[in-house]
């Protein structure tokens, strides 16, 4: 299961509110697309920002609504004892597997990530990814880390972040992780403009953030570098190259990837959960103008 595109939908939000019908509407539209996993309540999906029985919802409606897609669920938390009960509300929706990122308010040390991972991981039978967000989480995983936590029972692919775009220095990359944790562990590339890269120096999944909202241009990408055709996803993700630009510009892709649901009428106006601000109107400009010239539907 842990191969391929894995899209990373939004859950949108209305009068501070989750929309279930908006979010059930980018489930099936991912099923229609036919990516090979779902990923909700990811970092595009806000999941720190909503309460335990919102995000229980959020997991039952994405499993409802994914029919035979494998639905991946978000459980990370700021105690273990809460992610506990993530973990068990997300395997009583019927997710497939857990993703888990070590939130924290006080620093981690090494010693706590891993006795995370080891309580989560002996507590359910689901797989778990491990989710190496350092933007984010502010916490940085070490390869050496990486192989520790793989080790453990339970454990079935690695998110890390985006790769070199040189295609030599990926592959090293890549190369380092494959030769330090089992054969059964997946590697998945996050950082969407770094996807091709990272394929192509043989990550086994995308982890998507764009994938969850605009399938289509993902999968591209994605059917590209599995079928070894790589000139043909770096090609497909340098056309892409002007929405990469404004995840950079505007902060990274949240915002950007809910201008995008927004414009498209896939999410009502301002689904963020504030105090997350959505773009201004002269950036949403800039955003419907670069989904109109690259043709993004």
């Amino acid at each position: 299961m842990f191969t391929g595109l894995s899209a990373f939908p939004l859950t949108p939000l209305r009068d501070d509110r989750v929309d279930e019908c908006a979010f059930a509407g980018l489930i099936e539209r991912l099923v229609t697309a036919r990516v090979d996993s779902i990923t909700a309540l990811g970092s595009t999906g806000s999941y720190a920002y909503l309460t335990p029985e919102e995000r229980a919802s959020v997991a039952r409606l994405a499993v409802e609504h994914a029919g035979s897609t494998p639905v991946f669920v978000g459980v990370g938390g700021l105690r273990t004892s809460h992610v506990l009960a993530h973990a068990a509300s997300a395997e009583a929706a019927g997710a497939a597997g857990l993703l888990l990122a070590p939130m924290s308010y006080q620093p981690l040390t090494v010693d706590d990530v891993f006795e995370l991972y080891r309580t989560v991981t002996a507590s359910t039978e689901l797989p778990v990814i491990v989710y190496d967000n350092p933007g984010t989480t502010r916490f940085t995983f070490t390869v050496e880390l990486y192989a520790r936590i793989a080790e453990l029972p339970g454990i079935a692919s690695i998110k890390i972040p985006g790769v070199p775009a040189n295609s030599a220095e990926a592959s090293e990359r890549i190369a380092a992780i494959r030769a330090v944790v089992p054969e059964h562990v997946t590697i998945g590339v996050s950082g969407d403009a770094s996807a091709a890269a990272g394929l192509n120096a043989g990550c086994d999944a995308w982890y998507s953030v764009i994938g969850g909202t605009l399938p289509g241009a993902a999968l591209g990408i994605t059917r590209a570098a599995q079928a070894g055709r790589a000139a043909e996803a770096v090609a497909e993700s340098k056309r892409l190259a002007p929405l990469w630009g404004l995840f950079s510009e505007f902060g990274g892709s949240l915002r950007v990837t809910a201008a995008i649901a927004e414009h498209l009428g896939l999410a009502p106006r301002n689904c963020l959960p504030l105090p997350i601000q959505g773009l201004t109107e002269a950036q949403r400009d800039r955003v419907a103008a670069v989904v109109g010239e690259l043709g993004l539907t």
